[in-house]
């Protein structure tokens, strides 16, 4: 790793995007007690091979990426039907509009007609156990400077369970459980669509924030993950304590030398453990340490970015490559699981 390019400290004044963490809906959240999960565990399944996902709608899959994703944890929904859908699409959209008549859902400038969308996203599974993910989208009709209406989508969500079927067999027969949930668009609609499921199905979302131990996790974890194109230098951001302001710190590898580290720290099969992660980012520790004279132990690692999706302690969430998505939300979903309490 050559320190002078691919390894570079940058310091810069950091804004205030912390999101909040106070949940969507404070109401009750049945069967939440019944989940006991422990903590981050010392090792975690190897992340599955990439393979074709099946029934996987292809526009829907490209759709989920590039696209910047705020996660949430959701305790489990009570007598959700696939079957209803359609009614939930009615029951939503009158629920949107109401709002917007309260002025909770204004958007300056634009005349919104609304309308809610359910469907499903086929091939987000990592067992035929786990719970099929649900897209909900909003849609707002507008009209053109020539006259013509035009539909178009201003908010999206999507609930997911991948590979979560071991850690959620305490779920009461009358709940489905779909932990992880990805939101894309104005804050004023995911509290919103927060309120009415809350409402309608008894359950809480609160904002997933990534611990510093579980991006170690993932820096390490998607290195592994072989691209075949559009590789990028994997990206560490940490974050120094300053008064009166923060200052990050930018740390960038070139993806086959963080590759190559990788591969030479990672030995055993079918599993990535707490040893080889924690040795890996010492790795890279003590090479920026040697010419920066900078301990990073020291810092609080906030930022993850790779080839294959980046993520801020925060809870926010770029995917980049739909080859590994079952992997990257193999990880969350445990993570979502892990929060309810």
């Amino acid at each position: 790793m050559d320190a002078s390019e691919p390894g570079k400290a940058v310091a810069a004044e950091a804004g205030t995007h912390l999101a909040s963490t106070t949940t969507l809906s404070r109401g009750p959240a049945a069967g939440r007690s019944r989940l006991l999960f422990g903590h981050t565990p010392r090792r975690r399944a190897a992340p599955p091979s990439p393979a074709p996902q099946e029934n996987a709608d292809p526009q829907k899959m490209a759709f989920l990426l590039r696209k910047q994703w705020a996660l949430y944890s959701v305790t489990p929904l009570y007598k959700f039907s696939y079957a209803n859908m359609k009614e939930y699409s009615r029951h939503l959209s009158a629920f949107v509009a109401a709002e917007k008549q309260k002025g909770l859902a204004m958007v300056v400038g634009i005349d919104l007609s609304i309308k809610v969308i359910f469907s499903t996203l086929l091939g987000l599974k990592g067992t035929d156990r786990d719970q099929a993910a649900i897209l909900v989208q909003i849609a707002s009709k507008t009209q053109t400077t020539s006259g013509k209406e035009e539909e178009k989508v201003v908010w999206s969500g999507w609930f997911c369970c991948v590979f979560g079927d071991e850690l959620l067999e305490n779920v009461p027969e009358d709940f489905i459980c779909l932990p992880l949930f990805l939101a894309n668009g104005a804050e004023t609609y995911t509290a919103i669509i927060g309120t009415w499921f809350q409402k309608t199905f008894d359950c809480c979302f609160s904002r997933l924030a990534i611990s510093p131990l579980n991006l170690a996790w993932m820096a390490a974890m998607w290195t592994g993950y072989k691209v075949d194109s559009h590789a990028v230098a994997t990206e560490l951001i940490f974050s120094v304590p300053c008064i009166p302001q923060r200052l990050d710190i930018s740390y960038a590898i070139h993806p086959e030398d963080a590759q190559a580290l990788w591969d030479t720290v990672q030995n055993t099969q079918g599993e990535v453990t707490q040893e080889e992660v924690d040795l890996f980012m010492d790795c890279l520790y003590s090479h920026f340490h040697r010419h920066f004279k900078i301990h990073l132990s020291a810092t609080r690692l906030v930022k993850v970015s790779t080839s294959i999706a980046s993520v801020h302690s925060d809870g926010n969430l770029k995917i980049l490559q739909s080859k590994y998505l079952i992997g990257v939300l193999m990880l969350l979903t445990e993570l979502a699981i892990l929060q309810i309490q």
